[in-house]
C-alpha cells in the first residue's frame, strides 16, 4: 500500500497517521506538502489527517480545501483512488467538495477529547472490511466541530444509499441520544461520497492501533485498506 498523507500549515496528527500506515502497511508513506501539485506516482490512497490546519480560521477546513494538492485530490478520487479523511480531515473533505454536509460546532459548544463507541455499519468498503456489519469499535474523538449537519434531502440521499458507514452508539451497539456527544444528525460519524472510495470520519481510528497503549479497535480499518489495495493490485 503506497499512501500519501497531505500536510497542512497547523495539521498536527500527519505523524501519527504516517506511523500507524508504517506499523499497519510495512511501508513508509509519503508526506505531500499543501503546495504541491501533483501526487506521488503509484499513490494507492491518500489520507488527509486531523488538527487544526489554518488555526481554523475562517471555517474549520475552508482554507486547506483551496490549497493546490486538492485539486490532485479530486482528480484522483475522480479516478477511483481511495481517500481517508480524519477529523480536520474530514472537514477538509466537505468544505471541497469531496463529500456532502458541513462540521458545525458540538452541540454544547465544548471540545470533546474522549473514547467513543463506533457502530460499523457496512462491512463492504473498502475502508470497512477488516470489521463485521453491526460490529461496536472503541476509538478516540479529539474536535470541537464535530456535529456533521447536511439538509434534509442529502440526509436521505445518504441513508437510502448506505453511505452513512460509522454512528456513534452505546456500547451495546444501540444508538441512543446520549452517546451522540456532538450532536451530529442521525449520530453520523462516517460517510462515504457515491462512489465509496472517499471516507471522512470524526473520530481517529490511527490512535488506536498498538495494544501497548490500549485498544486496537482501529487497527481493522487500516489492515482492511491493506487488504483491499493487494486484492486490487
Amino acid at each position: 500500500m503506497k499512501a500519501a498523507v497531505l500536510v497542512f500549515p497547523g495539521i498536527n496528527r500527519e505523524r501519527d497517521m504516517a506511523r500507524t500506515l508504517r506499523l499497519t502497511s510495512g511501508r513508509e508513506p509519503a508526506m505531500v506538502w499543501h503546495t504541491e501539485h501533483d501526487l506521488p506516482a503509484g499513490t494507492d490512497l491518500v489520507v488527509v489527517p486531523g488538527g487544526f490546519s489554518y488555526g481554523d480560521y475562517l471555517r474549520c477546513g475552508a482554507i486547506a480545501a483551496r490549497s493546490p494538492v486538492m485539486d490532485a485530490v479530486r482528480k484522483f478520487a475522480a479516478g477511483g483512488g481511495l481517500v481517508l479523511g480524519v477529523c480536520n480531515g474530514f472537514q477538509i473533505l466537505c468544505e471541497s467538495g469531496l463529500l456532502p454536509g458541513v462540521l458545525m460546532r458540538n452541540e454544547n459548544l465544548r471540545f470533546i477529547c474522549r473514547d467513543v463507541f463506533l457502530k460499523v455499519e457496512r462491512s463492504d468498503t473498502p475502508f470497512t472490511r477488516g470489521y463485521n456489519a453491526g460490529q461496536v469499535v472503541r476509538v478516540p474523538v479529539a474536535h470541537g466541530e464535530g456535529n456533521y449537519i447536511a439538509d434534509g434531502e442529502t440526509i436521505a440521499r445518504l441513508e437510502g444509499d448506505g453511505r452513512v458507514i460509522f454512528r456513534y452508539c452505546g456500547p451495546d451497539g444501540m444508538i441512543d441520544p446520549d452517546w451522540n456527544h456532538n450532536g451530529a444528525l442521525n449520530a453520523i460519524a462516517g460517510i462515504v461520497n457515491d462512489g465509496g472510495n472517499v471516507l471522512g470520519m470524526m473520530p481517529h481510528p490511527e490512535n488506536h492501533v498498538e495494544a501497548d497503549i490500549g485498544s486496537t479497535d482501529g487497527r481493522g480499518l487500516f489492515a482492511g485498506l491493506a487488504e483491499a489495495l493487494k486484492k486490487a493490485a
